[in-house]
């Protein structure tokens, strides 16, 4: 009899994101505990080692940065996790793993800020932080799950993303969805996509680490395996040595923006909800998207035309999505957890007649659907 392989688990959402990074292959972990992303480390502490893993406690966070860039270019799926004040303190080596093409994956558990802020309280004011908290031009792969079931399949799709384009990627979770527990079914068997990255074909002495190709994507040679290349956080020829010639630098970072700005479809991920005849659309993310799905049902009961629009990919922006729901609607309505991130990205793809309204909310409690239903009553 074959033994079965699909667990019902119940799981809190950064112990989903330990179980889907995991699965994806990440055998490499480099952190500093911090609320609310503790508990990613405690478990992957434990988790590792059992798979052949690596688990270290590094002394800060930007050491963590630093030692999961390295394992990755040793050929390791790696990963970090921290809060918003961590997140700060990684930003310089997130730069150089943009610059150095190195994929990897920052889990972000966002909490109230500035500073030590609100340690046990959520937050989602790191949006803006996470597209430009490192410095220069540069593109970004942000993810946002919503729910536990979401923290998990979320996770397996940034390590590919990661690995298939080369590049840092974020995972923005909110204190509200790090912590809830429910319950998720688990299949070991499931045919899951697990992407790994493009090994050169060719002989060491062709290989060229930062060649252009028609993906913007170099293939990666892991390091001991032979291939020799130089790596740099300053602006670098195709062979990875530092140049200062425009006709080198152009063309690096417009390969750059365009490994990812070619693949949006790709990348876009989210979900319409009633928005096909919707005259109000809600758009939101993480744990408010709950809220805003809840509040579009109750507003249907009621006999108001209302959908939700949800956002699992924060970066890239997913405009066309938006553009979909802003031409459809009268009215949309942004929920958040800051002082207005996203609703400033809607409101600037706004080429419509539909008004753009905003609810912020910043005093550490959640958006709840009765507040969102609220804002129907009073703008519709």
């Amino acid at each position: 009899m074959k033994k079965k392989t699909k667990k019902e688990l119940l799981l809190q959402g950064n112990e989903a994101i330990v179980e889907g990074a995991l699965r994806a292959g990440c055998r490499f972990f480099a952190g500093y505990p911090i609320t609310p992303a503790t508990e990613i480390s405690e478990l992957l502490s434990v988790r590792l080692p059992q798979v052949d893993g690596t688990f270290i406690q590094m002394e800060d966070e930007i050491a963590s940065m630093g030692a999961i860039i390295g394992a990755s270019l040793a050929g390791a799926k790696s990963m970090t996790a921290t809060s918003g004040p961590g997140f700060s303190l990684m930003q310089e080596n997130l730069g150089y793993a943009v610059i150095a093409e190195v994929p990897c994956v920052i889990v972000d558990a966002m909490r109230g800020g500035p500073s030590t802020g609100l340690p046990t309280f959520p937050s989602q004011s790191d949006v803006m932080q996470a597209r430009w908290g490192t410095h220069g031009d540069h593109p970004i792969i942000v993810l946002c799950p919503s729910t536990v079931r979401e923290c998990y399949d979320i996770t397996i799709r940034a390590f590919n993303m990661a690995e298939k384009f080369r590049t840092p990627v974020i995972i923005l979770v909110d204190e509200v969805v790090a912590h809830m527990r429910e319950k998720i079914s688990i299949d070991e068997d499931e045919d899951i996509e697990i992407f790994n990255r493009v090994k050169p074909t060719v002989p060491p002495e062709w290989y060229i680490p930062y060649e252009d190709t028609p993906r913007g994507v170099p293939a990666m040679a892991n390091f001991g395996d032979g291939y020799r290349y130089h790596v740099t956080g300053l602006t670098h020829d195709i062979r990875g040595f530092p140049t200062s010639r425009p006709d080198e630098i152009d063309p690096f970072i417009r390969r750059l923006f365009r490994k990812i700005s070619q693949h949006f479809a790709e990348l876009h991920m989210g979900e319409f909800f009633e928005t096909d005849d919707a005259e109000i659309t809600i758009i939101a993310y993480g744990c408010v998207a709950r809220s805003a799905k809840r509040a579009a049902r109750d507003a249907r009961e009621r006999g108001l035309k209302v959908g939700a629009l949800k956002l699992n990919t924060i970066w890239p922006f997913m405009r066309t999505p938006v553009e979909k729901v802003l031409q459809t609607s009268k009215i949309i309505i942004v929920p958040e957890m800051n002082m207005g991130q996203i609703s400033r990205e809607v409101k600037r793809v706004n080429k419509t007649d539909a008004k753009v309204f905003t609810i912020n909310k910043v005093d550490g409690t959640i958006i709840t659907p009765e507040e969102i239903l609220r804002k129907i009553k009073e703008v519709r």
